[in-house]
């Protein structure tokens, strides 16, 4: 049975933008990753790898596959509206309801569309 989501994997045209986006902007760490023959990052949060980057490796036409989009739990909402709009990340911002969880989302170097979920009591 499925216990939970072990990580995502993102195709990067460009593997130092790609990394300074997870890494700078959304705080994402690098961590230890096995070789495996192609170019990329293992990408950390809280200690567990959650996201792979794999570099050198065609993007898909159009970019965009079944997979919707990304999703990260997050903390400090005004400090990352304040860091995409510092980088000219353009992104939407809206709650599940009246006084729900917030989500943000954007898109990475890549294409790839990415939601961040902050709890309701975070101010915007």
């Amino acid at each position: 049975m499925i216990e939970g989501l072990n990580h995502a994997t993102v195709l990067a045209e460009d593997l130092e933008r790609t990394l300074a986006f997870y890494g700078e902007l959304l705080e994402l760490h690098p961590g230890p990753r096995p070789e495996l023959g192609v170019a990329g990052a293992w990408l950390y949060a809280g200690g567990r790898p959650v996201l792979h980057i794999v570099a050198g490796r065609a993007l898909p036409p159009g970019r965009a596959g079944v997979i919707d989009h990304v999703a990260f739990t997050a903390r400090g909402l005004a400090a990352l509206k304040a860091r995409l709009e510092a980088a000219a990340v353009p992104f939407t911002l809206r709650r599940q309801s009246e006084d729900g969880p917030w989500q943000l989302f954007c898109h990475d170097p890549n294409g790839a569309r990415i939601e961040l979920d902050f709890d309701a009591a975070e101010t915007a």
